[in-house]
């Protein structure tokens, strides 16, 4: 994706994730467990995505070097966490669309910039959208640019996280073949002369299976697919 691709798709994502938060509340109320994060429920959804957008919302309005400064919200009730939502859609985005991609800002990552941030913000909302659209049943399709975008990012940003170190001993490439954004891409490269597995889907599908939210069956596996999953674990450690 290009850089101003970033913020409508970010408006987009905001809107369907609060949409969807809305008609989940009717249909299950606040307590409704959330499948793709077990332990939370509903609310705590809709707060943890309110509660990371206020802070990269500050970070970026300061221009903030660390965020030692930074003072959390306290949280919402539960009946004030729609208006709350909404309210940090609406200030995040405004605050990006006045800021210089290329701002120095802190960051978690070695990219300190603003747009690290609209690039994280956004997979952080097309996530968090399934996670609340599964709540209802009811998972729209990430759109392929999007879907490949996020791939991209959790190889680039996530993988060397995890795995300062690079690949553990044993590690095995895995192909991503996103049918609808016509690309593959490869976790852990190199490590050997063929990969363990391909796995074919769509971008979106294939980025969810990454985010552990979707299972390994939604997607067409070619070769080990018991392997991959293990691969693909390596990654957050479980």
């Amino acid at each position: 994706m290009q850089l101003d691709e970033y913020l409508p798709a970010l408006g987009k994502a905001d809107a369907r994730f609060t949409a969807a938060a809305a008609e989940a509340v009717l249909a299950h109320g606040w307590h409704a467990r959330v499948p793709g994060c077990p332990d939370w429920r509903l609310g705590d959804l809709v707060w943890h995505l309110s509660e990371v957008q206020h802070f990269w919302s500050w970070i970026v309005r300061t221009g903030a070097a660390d965020p030692a400064a930074y003072v959390r919200p306290a949280r919402r009730p539960d009946d004030e966490l729609l208006g709350f939502i909404a309210a940090q859609n609406a200030e995040l985005e405004t605050v990006l669309a006045g800021a210089d991609p290329a701002q120095r800002v802190w960051t978690w990552a070695p990219r300190q910039d603003v747009a690290f941030v609209l690039r994280r913000q956004l997979q952080e909302a097309v996530v968090h959208t399934v996670d609340v659209e599964q709540v209802l049943g009811d998972v729209r399709p990430i759109p392929a640019d999007v879907g490949l975008d996020g791939i991209d990012e959790w190889l680039e940003v996530r993988v060397p996280r995890a795995l300062p170190g690079g690949p553990p001993a044993g590690a095995h490439p895995v192909v991503l073949h996103a049918v609808d954004a016509d690309a593959e891409r490869t976790l852990f490269p190199g490590t050997q002369p063929f990969p363990i597995a391909a796995l074919t889907g769509t971008a979106g599908d294939l980025l969810l299976a990454l985010w552990r939210r979707v299972p390994m069956e939604v997607l067409t596996v070619d070769g080990d697919g018991r392997q991959a999953a293990a691969m693909i674990a390596l990654v957050d450690g479980g």
